[in-house]
């Protein structure tokens, strides 16, 4: 082989240029290396990644369904949870109609007719007497716990106004309905604890609403909170791939230029070992 003076020049200008390129390039990512491992956590490069639109819409769906459950526990608790445990536990029954009674005397009641109009009124007390099938004993029928609170004496309480033909054909209504089903069974609840003779036709709240009242509301609270902890998991998730993505670019970038300076060092000194034999 032939090694001219402008050959070896040319070669190592070539070999000198090389290696400059690859100090300047590296340095870059050695310095990087060493402030990512400063403080001893190479996790530290970093702290979060910028969430997208759809993440942050979804978290706060999920906030948002969280809230409005809280507020569904607070309405139905305060509406229909707390009176239902308030009121007297009672067991179903049978009833059979003996004899219905509208009293002769009326009873007052009160009603709105504007902003600042009230009047007075009465309306009629329609009493249902019927026959407890299981304790064997003569109760008073009512319509409903309301009914018991608001008035023990009578089956129901009507809406007052000043209607009284209104009111009387409503009790004779109801009258007529149970003088038809007198001799018939049908359902009824009572209190075992209580020794009032007080039955109710209908009740207000049963265990299939108190369940509704439970159920709905906490299935939204864990349904938001499944969502944020989903989103958040994801962001989780792909904060480490990022981490785990910039440590090894950082090794693998170390490693690079010191294998190609070891190439070019043998390179030259093959050069060299040939230059001597040649002389």
């Amino acid at each position: 082989m032939d090694f001219s003076p402008s050959s070896e020049l040319g070669f190592h200008f070539v070999a000198f240029i090389l290696l400059t390129r690859h100090r300047t390039a590296f340095p870059a990512s050695g310095k990087k290396r060493e402030t990512d491992y400063s403080d001893g956590d190479p996790l530290d490069v970093h702290k979060r990644l910028p969430s997208s639109a759809g993440e942050d819409r979804a978290v706060m769906l999920g906030f948002a369904m969280m809230g409005f459950s809280v507020l569904m526990f607070f309405l139905l608790g305060t509406t229909i949870l707390k009176p239902f445990m308030l009121s007297i536990q009672r067991e179903e029954s049978t009833c059979t109609a003996i004899h219905t009674d509208i009293m002769d005397d009326w009873l007052d009641c009160a009603f709105t007719c504007g902003v600042h109009c009230h009047g007075q009124g009465k309306y009629p007390c329609l009493q249902v007497f019927v026959n407890l099938s299981h304790p064997g004993q003569k109760a008073l029928l009512h319509y409903n716990e309301e009914a018991v609170q608001i008035n023990p004496k009578c089956f129901y309480t009507p809406k007052c106004h000043q209607d009284r033909n209104d009111l009387l054909n409503s009790a004779l209504d109801i009258k007529e309905f149970f003088d038809h089903k007198n001799g018939t069974p049908f359902s009824c609840f009572y209190s075992p604890a209580s020794q009032s003779e007080d039955v109710i036709l209908i009740k207000k709240y049963d265990q299939m609403a108190i369940f509704h009242c439970l159920f709905w509301p906490s299935l939204t609270l864990l349904g938001g909170a499944l969502i944020v902890g989903m989103v958040r998991l994801t962001q989780h998730l792909s904060l480490l791939c990022e981490k785990y993505s910039t440590v090894v670019r950082d090794e693998v970038g170390g490693k690079v230029p010191y294998i190609e300076q070891h190439q070019f060092k043998l390179c030259i000194m093959r050069r060299s070992k040939g230059r001597a034999e040649k002389s």
